[in-house]
């Protein structure tokens, strides 16, 4: 394997094929890429490898033959119990009789963020739906429950019952009206992205990170610092400056909270950071220009159970947190014809939004 040792420095996956179609080199960005060891991928063939490999199999073929000196395509790779491998392909014929062919696979990132950020859109339609749905389903009944209770309360007989009896009944009777009443608040919680109009002005993003961050500093004075790295230079865009508040708000809360150990040691950290990005595409639509903010803290990071499950609706990662505060972040930023995303790994978690501007 010593004459294929230059390409073990390649970042790109390149897989050396004998005259009948196996592997017999595969440098380490091609184990990587593949997620097999090299031992497991000597001498399969590309019907082994890929439950779809016939276009790749066709290049080889027309390789052998030499019809071309190299022939470049865009594939999705499908792998049997592996996520899909989008590439750019590139097979290129060799002037050797033992490795006439070699194919170098190239992952097409932007093609994985355009799925990913499909993936979410798709998502947050079914959250709402779902949303809606639950929030109905529990309000009607809930109102009812309410009402029997606060009836049953009146209904008491008091002259028939003891002092001491008839407070406990009535304790019950409170019971089931404080549950329905905190019932209500988290129904009118899951509505208020539907619900409430939009109201539609010019937003200054620094002015909306700047309250969120006072409100922050108030709540957890001691032992954590909130850094600003602001591009100054971006503009005005037209939007809902509450939403926009309660999305960043949500956000760097739940940052706050996980990082209460990293306080008490006196280095817990919350970055906004502003950026521009240009020719971006938004939910399928190119936009020239985009804001691109950051909320980073250096917690614990997104426990992995729950990492791609974040924007689901009564997912928390936390005791006591109701799962929400993400759920209604997704649905402004969609309002907004925006996107939000999130990367995590402890020391670091990064939540990103996109959002158009003009």
């Amino acid at each position: 394997m010593n004459k294929f040792a230059g390409l073990d420095l390649l970042a790109s996956a390149v897989l050396v094929m004998d005259g009948q179609g196996k592997i017999v080199y595969a440098n380490p960005a091609a184990e990587n890429l593949l997620e097999r060891p090299f031992k497991l991928l000597y001498k399969l063939d590309l019907k082994e490898l890929f439950l779809n490999g016939e276009e790749l199999l066709t290049g080889f073929q027309q390789a052998l033959e030499h019809q071309f000196a190299d022939r470049r395509q865009d594939l999705v790779l499908e792998r049997n119990g592996h996520e899909s491998l989008h590439v750019h392909s590139i097979v290129t014929a060799l002037d050797h009789v033992d490795t006439p062919v070699l194919i170098e696979l190239r992952e097409n990132v932007q093609q994985r963020k355009l799925d990913r950020e499909e993936r979410m859109q798709d998502q947050n339609k079914e959250n709402k739906e779902l949303i809606r749905n639950l929030a109905h389903e529990i309000k009607n009944p809930l109102g009812g429950i309410r009402g029997a209770a606060q009836l049953l309360e009146l209904e008491l007989p008091e002259q028939d019952l003891s002092e001491r009896r008839a407070k406990e009944l009535r304790e019950y009777t409170q019971v089931i009206i404080k549950e329905a009443d905190r019932l209500q608040v988290l129904v009118d919680r899951l509505l208020a992205p539907n619900r409430l109009p939009q109201q539609i002005a010019d937003v200054n993003i620094h002015e909306v990170c700047e309250r969120v961050r006072s409100l922050i500093v108030a709540e957890f004075p001691k032992g954590l610092t909130i850094k600003r790295d602001y591009d100054l230079s971006i503009p005005e865009f037209r939007g809902d400056q509450q939403q926009l508040i309660q999305v960043v708000l949500n956000i760097a809360h739940n940052a706050a909270q996980a990082l209460r150990i990293r306080m008490v040691e006196g280095d817990a950290e919350i970055i906004f950071k502003t950026r521009v990005v240009r020719q971006v595409t938004l939910a399928k639509i190119r936009y020239r220009l985009a804001l691109d903010l950051h909320i980073i803290d250096n917690g614990p990071g997104i426990p992995p159970s729950i990492r791609d499950r974040i924007f689901y609706p009564l997912v928390s990662g936390r005791d006591g947190g109701s799962g929400l505060g993400l759920t209604l972040a997704q649905a402004f930023i969609a309002q907004h014809a925006g996107v939000i995303d999130c990367e995590s790994r402890p020391g670091c978690t990064d939540f990103r939004i996109l959002i158009p501007l003009p």
